[in-house]
């Protein structure tokens, strides 16, 4: 028995997140039948991050346990030609026994990107958040800049989400400008639910002026979810990267 590693990339706009579900189509289910037409094997799975509906990423990672003699190297392009083109593993590995994708990670990197077009371009519908009217760039970063640290982040995480701790430390936190978007950038250890798309709703409302730019270790501190900003859409989100140890 060997520990096939993947790296997958997905524009999750077609599936209800990545978790598989009984009745959703989503990227684990979907990969898992690729598994299975492939190797003639039923596996399971897991992964790295359970994004969201409609959430993207660029470089989830997921393990599975087979027999198939398939060489390691050889299941990326192999089970690409089973997946829909919206699902791609980019890369694959044998990895040890003792590898978990989610507990082995030291960091992992998350963009949410937003364009101050309210007609949002069609061709980056699906990957950005549409906001009307300018936002205060500088104000949003100053507010990202006290996100960082070890804390609990009970402000930040939806009602009702089941996890032993609330603290997470997060490592970095930036807003810029990328042509005509802005990303908010964050890096951390692990993420509570729905953690980063309320980040990008508070930090919205900061460049809004709705909220104070000052106020966001407050927010932190309160531990109450309505000091912090709306949820913000999930088109925008997207994981891009998770590190481990050597990365």
């Amino acid at each position: 028995m060997r520990r096939i590693a993947l790296t997958i990339a997905y524009d999750g706009t077609a599936y209800s997140g990545w978790q598989a579900q009984e009745n959703a189509v989503t990227v684990e289910g979907t990969l898992r039948n690729a598994i299975r037409r492939l190797s003639g094997e039923e596996v399971q799975t897991v992964g790295a991050s359970r994004t969201d509906a409609g959430v993207h990423a660029l470089g989830n990672v997921a393990v599975f346990d087979t027999e198939c003699p398939i060489p390691p190297e050889r299941w990326a392009r192999a089970l690409n030609t089973f997946l829909p083109d919206d699902i791609r593993v980019t890369e694959s590995w044998e990895a040890s026994e003792e590898f978990h994708p989610r507990f082995s990670a030291h960091s992992k990197r998350y963009e949410y990107r937003i364009t101050e077009d309210p007609i949002v371009n069609p061709l980056r519908c699906r990957f950005v958040c549409g906001v009307r009217g300018a936002l205060d760039v500088d104000a949003m970063q100053r507010g990202a800049e006290q996100f960082t640290g070890t804390h609990d982040y009970s402000a930040f995480c939806s009602a009702g989400a089941q996890t032993p701790t609330r603290i997470r430390t997060i490592t970095k936190c930036e807003v810029y400008r990328d042509g005509q978007e802005i990303v908010i950038g964050v890096e951390g250890n692990a993420f509570l639910y729905n953690m980063v798309r309320i980040l990008a709703g508070t930090l919205i409302e900061m460049g809004r002026g709705a909220i104070p730019a000052e106020s966001m270790a407050e927010i932190i501190e309160s531990g109450d979810r309505t000091k912090a900003g709306p949820t913000a859409p999930p088109q925008g989100l997207q994981l891009v990267r998770i590190s481990y140890d050597g990365e």
